[in-house]
C-alpha cells in the first residue's frame, strides 16, 4: 500500500466516524494523518519499522501509529471495518457525492436509515429531504443534479489513479517467476503492457487492460499457472471472469481490470486492438479489407489464404498496410490514417522539448515548500526556468498576497534568482479575476512581475455572456500573460463553466495572451478540443503544473500526454523556448 492508499483509509474513516457522531478531535486526528501522509516525499510503509521516524511526522501520535501498523499488518483498519458494517460500504459512495457531506449524511441515516445513492435519490424525488433540518427544495433539487452528475462520471478514474494502479499490478505481474511455479517453460513474462484509453492518455479512465506475452503464455498448462498467479493479487477483490489466456477482476476501488496473456507471434495485433480507439480500429480494418487482408485481435492476414503476414509489432502492422506508425495518442480516428498515409503527422511535443515550468506555489500562500525548495527540484528535472506565481488577496483561504506582500515576495523571488545556480526563477504571481474582470491586484504591481497568471477561482456560476466579458477584460489587462485553468473544470468533480471560446481565443491571439495547459491529473485544462481550436487559431500553449509541491512537478507528464493528443508540437508551446525569448513572450512578444 502506498501513501495515496493509506490517506485514503484514513480519510474514510474520518468521514465515517463524523458521520458516527464521534468526538471531532478524533476525527481531526485522521484527517490530519491522512494529509500528513499524502504529502510524504517518502513511503510510509519504509518507516514503518522504525516506530520513531513515523512518530516524528507531524499529525502522527502513538494510537495513529498503531493504527498504521494494523493496516500494514493485517491489510485493514478495525476501526474502518466495524463503520463499514454498521452502515454499509454503499455510504462511502454517498461521500463522492458533491454537496453531501459527511453532516447531512448522517443527517440522512438518522431520520430514514438510508445509506445508498438509489435511497437517497429515491427520498429526494418524495420530497423528503426537504423536511429535515436546515434542508428545503432547493438543496434537494441540487441534490439530485448531483446525482445525476456522479451517475454520468461513476466508473471513469483520473489518469494517475488509474497508472498507479497499472504500475502496482504491472510492478506484481514482473515479479512472476515462472520456474518456480513448476513451469515447463522456464520463463516468465517478457512484456507487460498497458493498452486501453490509458495508453492512449485519455484525461479518465474506465477499466485497465494489461497484455502479457513471454514463455509463461505459450502452453495451456503453462498460461493455467500464470492466470492463477494473477488471480492471487493481493488489492484484488473479486473475479469477474476466468479463461485459458484471460483473467478479468475488480480492484478494492471498484476499478475493472482485463489481463490477456498471449503468445509473442500475436502481441503486437492484440496491442494494437486492444489501444484502440474503437474508431481508429474500425478504419484500419476497412482499409486492411480494401488492400486484401482481415486484421483482428490476433493478426493481419491474408484475405485468401489466411495466412498471418505480420502481428508481433504495432510496427510491422502499420507498415504493412503503407502506414507510418501513428503514437497511441493520436489514434482517436481524427484524421490520424491520412496523415499517416501521406507521411505528414507532425513532430509531436515531448517532456523533453519543455524548458520550464511556470506555475507554482510555495508556503507564502498555500503550497508546501519554499522558493529554494521548488528551484531545487525544478533544476533536477532539468528546467532552465521556472516561475514562483502565489495566489493574490481573493484567495483569502489561501493566504493571498495583496500589493504590499505580493512586492515583498517579488524582491524574495529576484534574491533567490541571484544566488541559486542552474535555473532562472521568474517572479510572478496567480492573480485573480473578480467577477467584473478586473484583476486581484493593482496593475503598478502587477507590471513588475515577469509572469501574470490570470485565472478565475469564484463566482463559477455566471451566465456564458457574463463569463465571457468577464475573460475579455481580463485578456485585454495589458499586464495579462496567461490564462490559467481556462475552464475551471475538475475532472469527475465540477463541469466547465461556460462561455464564448471561440471570443477567447480570437482576443487571446490579438492581444497574445497564452492558454495554459494546466498539467494537474483532475483538471487538465484545457481539453483536447479546446488545444486544437487555439492552435487553429494561433493561440500559443503554456504546460504547467500547478505545483503545490516539489513532488507535484513530476505530473507535468500528464500535460504533455494532453498536448499529444491535440497533435501539439514544440512550435505550439511557449515554454518550449530559451529562458531570453520566453521572457519576451510572457511580455506579448511572440509570433
Amino acid at each position: 500500500m502506498d501513501n495515496k492508499s493509506i490517506a485514503t483509509v484514513l480519510y474514510e474513516t474520518a468521514d465515517l466516524l463524523e458521520i458516527d457522531g464521534a468526538d471531532s478531535f478524533r476525527i481531526r486526528s485522521y484527517r490530519n494523518a491522512a494529509q500528513a501522509i499524502e504529502n510524504l516525499t517518502d513511503q510510509i510503509r519504509d518507516l514503518i519499522p522504525e516506530p520513531k521516524k513515523v512518530l516524528a511526522i507531524p499529525g502522527i501520535g502513538k494510537g495513529m501509529l498503531l493504527n498504521l501498523q494494523e493496516l500494514f499488518r493485517d491489510g485493514h483498519l478495525t476501526m474502518q471495518a466495524e463503520l463499514l458494517k454498521k452502515y454499509h460500504p454503499s455510504m462511502l459512495q454517498l461521500l463522492k457525492i458533491q454537496g453531501l457531506g459527511p453532516k447531512t449524511i448522517a443527517l440522512i441515516w438518522s431520520a430514514y436509515q438510508v445509506s445508498d445513492v438509489d435511497g437517497v435519490e429515491k427520498l429526494a424525488r418524495e420530497g423528503k429531504i426537504r423536511t429535515l433540518p436546515r434542508m428545503g427544495e432547493k438543496h434537494e433539487q441540487k441534490l439530485l443534479k448531483a446525482i445525476e452528475d456522479f451517475r454520468r462520471i461513476s466508473g471513469r478514474f483520473l489518469i494517475d489513479n488509474a497508472e498507479e494502479e497499472a504500475k502496482r499490478l504491472v510492478d506484481y505481474l514482473a515479479r512472476f517467476d515462472a520456474a518456480s511455479s513448476g513451469l515447463a517453460s522456464f520463463g516468465g513474462f517478457e512484456k507487460i503492457t498497458t493498452a486501453g484509453s490509458l495508453r492512449r492518455g485519455r484525461e479518465t479512465v474506465g477499466d485497465l487492460d494489461i497484455l502479457v506475452t513471454g514463455s509463461a503464455c505459450c502452453s495451456v498448462e503453462d498460461r493455467a499457472k500464470a492466470v492463477h498467479y494473477v488471480a492471487q493479487y493481493p488489492p484484488l477483490m473479486n473475479i469477474l471472469a476466468q479463461g485459458d489466456n484471460k483473467i478479468s477482476f475488480r480492484l478494492r476501488n471498484d476499478m475493472q481490470v482485463d489481463v490477456r496473456l498471449l503468445p509473442p507471434e500475436s502481441f503486437g495485433a492484440a496491442l494494437q486492438y486492444f489501444t484502440g480507439s474503437k474508431a481508429h480500429n474500425v478504419a484500419l480494418r476497412q482499409r486492411a479489407l480494401k488492400m486484401g487482408y482481415t486484421l483482428n485481435e490476433y493478426s493481419l492476414a491474408d484475405l485468401k489464404t489466411e495466412q498471418p503476414v505480420a502481428g508481433r509489432t504495432e510496427e510491422e502492422i502499420y507498415a504493412k498496410l503503407n502506414l507510418d506508425y501513428m503514437p497511441p495518442e493520436l489514434r482517436e480516428n481524427l484524421g490520424e490514417i491520412d496523415a499517416a498515409e501521406k507521411h505528414t503527422l507532425p513532430a509531436l511535443i515531448t517532456l523533453d522539448d519543455l524548458q520550464g515550468d511556470v506555475h507554482m506555489h510555495t508556503v507564502e500562500t498555500d503550497g508546501r515548500n519554499t522558493i529554494e525548495e521548488m528551484a531545487a527540484e525544478a533544476i533536477a528535472h532539468g528546467y532552465k526556468y521556472m516561475a514562483i506565481t502565489d495566489h493574490s488577496k481573493n484567495l483569502a483561504f489561501a493566504n493571498g498576497l495583496d500589493d504590499t506582500r505580493a512586492l515583498a515576495h517579488i524582491q524574495r523571488i529576484r534574491e533567490a534568482n541571484s544566488r541559486i545556480e542552474g535555473t532562472t526563477i521568474f517572479a510572478g504571481i496567480e492573480v485573480d479575476i473578480l467577477a467584473d474582470g478586473d484583476l486581484d491586484l493593482s496593475d503598478e504591481v502587477l507590471a513588475q512581475m515577469d509572469v501574470v497568471i490570470a485565472s478565475v477561482h469564484s463566482a463559477f456560476n455566471q451566465e456564458p455572456a457574463k463569463m465571457t466579458d468577464r475573460l475579455l477584460k481580463a485578456i485585454a489587462n495589458p499586464n495579462t500573460s496567461i490564462i490559467g485553468h481556462p475552464t475551471g473544470r475538475l475532472l469527475l468533480r465540477r463541469d466547465a463553466y461556460q462561455y464564448d471560446m471561440d471570443a477567447i481565443l480570437a482576443a487571446a491571439a490579438k492581444h497574445k495572451v497564452a492558454m495554459e495547459l494546466n498539467s494537474y491529473p483532475d483538471r487538465l485544462d484545457l481539453n483536447e478540443v479546446h488545444l486544437r481550436q487555439a492552435k487553429q487559431r494561433g493561440v500559443k500553449i503554456v504546460i504547467n503544473t500547478d505545483s503545490h509541491h516539489t513532488s507535484h512537478l513530476d505530473k507535468i507528464r500528464y500535460g504533455i500526454l494532453q498536448a499529444r493528443r491535440a497533435w501539439l508540437t514544440r512550435n505550439d508551446v511557449l515554454n518550449t523556448l530559451p529562458v531570453a525569448a520566453f521572457a519576451r513572450a510572457m511580455k506579448h512578444e511572440w509570433n
